[in-house]
């Protein structure tokens, strides 16, 4: 039983590993767009209707939309004139930061039937970001000794632009000892060093200060400056030595802040000022800076502040250790941060549809779409419902699924479902998400009315007043609205002697029947004929019910004597006996009712008795 329900779990749970569907859904041809980042947002970027080879009527009634990758909505569609503009400014420093060239993905959604084009916007780089140095002062310290030639390493200026608006050269202010060389290390940025022109005296001057200029290529070109100390030394011959060019170490993102990471040591030969060493931070960003600090005197390396491996996997940092005498070495430290399961699944709805009409086949009710931030198993997705619901979860392009009807629904059965869309990473402790919808189900005309009995009987006294109530038919609908609307009517009859519009009426709105006349027993003892009940439906459903009428005689006629006359001479002049007249309704021939009297000799008295004459006689 166990694996049973297993396998039935696992056929109605969908694993996402964010990994490019190729569905017939799906378009194989990527659409390519750009702009350039801080244009205004509202901005036109292009005619999605003509890109697509639609019109711009079918490109409202397919209700397509723009989706980006990271669920912002940077593009906004004109359904009205097919074109795509910008929501908002785009920052391409923030958006990408270094990368290049900088791509935002984004699918357009056609519903309707449903497919998915791939897109991207290529956010181009403008010269809005100066270099800047991250230190007003630079101080350098260089023995006399120095022969010319010698280089000394300098911070390099930071600038967010790319390109050719990124830094470009470096240029120091005029003086007598040095140059300054831009080095290109090949990982693209710039980093100045400076070059001994002339030799240093200690004697003749123990500082200089100098002006430091970085330059961008944009046009027009921007600038940044730093000041420059030159501290002039004494001779000291041995230079700081690291054990390793190259330190890792692996970090959790979940760190506290003030941990230490590592120490960091390196060796000096000399003694004295000249082999005590400090250690410092080199060629580092901002971001560096603020996130580890370095003890200068043991070279231990901390935590500043949190890690985040959703924003960086990796911090390369680059240590300096410079002994008193201003020689200096320096090492490479790579700190890689592990993910821990920190975000849970997110759910991104493009469509609901709350409403479905019963009967309705396979039906789309959400388009939505997952992600989770972290990464290897942090990131994989389980995405599932309730078994117990006739709904159906498929996936369809890359993140996005698709919730749809598994069969057709009944709403006499069911009106309402609220369906919770489970997502569940795989992650230690599992992370989960969950989304409800609630749907309604919409009533069709599936049901005919039905009558409470297949026929009723009614008992109606004879000599009854007009417009009397008889009795009441009815019929339930279980639909709902004006599909449950039941009206009623008489239906026509088939015996051409019985005029039943002038005999009853029915109510059409509760079925009350009704006498139009009197009744006579002695004319009419019992008719019958059919009721429909028909529902407001389209199209309209109806029944029909037999209706039978029995009418009770009431005591309305006296007996006479017809021969002889009253006012006739005759031997015999007295009325009938009362017995006789029960007698004679009890001779063979003579029903309980008569049309009329007939007279028949008595051979015993020689008077004429009455006798019931039948109807039809």
């Amino acid at each position: 039983m166990g694996t049973r329900r297993t396998l039935i779990l696992w056929k109605r749970q969908v694993l996402v590993f964010f990994v490019l569907l190729g569905l017939s859904w799906a378009s194989t041809d990527s659409l390519h767009y750009s702009v350039e980042e801080e244009t205004e947002a509202g901005s036109f970027v292009a005619n999605l209707a003509r890109d697509l080879g639609l019109g711009v009527a079918e490109l409202s009634s397919r209700e397509a939309r723009v989706v980006s990758d990271d669920n912002k909505k940077h593009l906004h569609l004109d359904l009205l004139t097919g074109d795509m503009l910008l929501s908002e400014r785009l920052d391409r420093e923030e958006l990408c930061g270094s990368t290049q060239p900088c791509m935002m993905p984004f699918q357009v959604v056609l519903e309707n039937p449903l497919q998915f084009y791939r897109a991207e916007l290529h956010v181009r780089d403008i010269n809005d970001h100066p270099p800047k140095f991250l230190d007003k002062e630079i101080t350098i310290k260089i023995p006399e000794s120095a022969t010319i030639g010698s280089t000394f390493l300098m911070e390099n200026a930071q600038d967010l632009d790319i390109g050719s608006n990124s830094l470009q050269d470096y240029s120091i202010g005029p003086n007598s000892h040095f140059y300054v060389k831009s080095h290109d290390n090949g990982n693209g940025k710039i980093y100045p060093e400076l070059v001994l022109d002339r030799a240093l005296d200690h004697e003749e001057e123990s500082e200089l200060r100098l002006t430091l200029t970085a330059l961008d290529g944009g046009s027009p070109p921007r600038s940044g400056t730093t000041s420059i100390l030159i501290k002039v030394l004494d001779i000291n011959d041995n230079v700081p030595e690291f054990a390793e060019s190259l330190y890792e170490v692996q970090v959790p993102e979940d760190m506290p802040i003030g941990s230490s990471i590592i120490a960091i040591s390196a060796k000096d030969l000399d003694s004295g000022n000249y082999g005590t060493i400090s250690y410092s931070f080199l060629h580092t960003s901002e971001v560096i800076r603020k996130t580890f600090d370095i003890n200068p005197a043991s070279g231990e390396v901390n935590l500043r502040s949190l890690l985040d491996f959703e924003v960086i996997q990796s911090y390369s940092v680059n240590i300096q250790a410079t002994d008193g005498g201003g020689l200096s070495a320096k090492c490479t430290l790579l700190v890689k941060v592990l993910d821990i399961n920190d975000n849970a699944p997110e759910v991104t709805m493009s469509s609901i549809t709350k409403t479905i009409p019963e009967n309705a086949s396979e039906t789309l009710v959400a388009l939505f779409s997952v992600r989770d931030q972290d990464s290897g198993d942090n990131g994989k997705i389980l995405c599932s419902i309730e078994d117990d619901l006739p709904f159906i979860l498929k996936p369809t392009f890359k993140n996005f699924f698709t919730l749809l009807t598994e069969k057709a629904l009944d709403r006499e059965s069911r009106a309402e479902y609220n369906i919770t869309i489970t997502v569940t990473d795989m992650g230690t402790p599992r992370l989960t998400t969950q989304y409800t919808i609630t749907v309604q189900v919409s009533d069709v005309n599936d049901n005919a009315p039905a009558f409470t009995q297949t026929s009723y009987t009614l008992f109606v006294e004879e000599n009854n007043s007009p417009a009397l109530h008889i009795g009441t038919i009815s019929a339930i609908d279980s639909d709902s609205g004006s599909n449950a609307h039941i009206t009623y009517s008489l239906l026509s009859t088939h015996d051409r002697q019985l005029a039943l519009s002038s005999l009853i009426s029915i109510n059409a709105d509760n079925g009350q029947l009704f006498t139009l006349r009197a009744l006579d027993y002695e004319a009419l003892q019992t008719f019958e004929f059919r009721v429909g009940a028909t529902d407001q439906g389209s199209p309209a459903l109806s029944s029909q019910a037999l209706v039978r009428v029995l009418v009770l005689d009431a005591n309305d006629n006296a007996p006479f004597v017809l021969y002889p006359l009253q006012n006739a001479s005759a031997p015999c002049t007295e009325l009938l006996p009362r017995a006789w007249i029960a007698t004679l309704a009890r001779m063979p021939g003579c029903p309980s009712s008569c049309s009329r009297p007939r007279s028949q000799g008595c051979s015993v008295c020689g008077l004429t008795m009455v006798r019931c004459t039948p109807p039809g006689c």
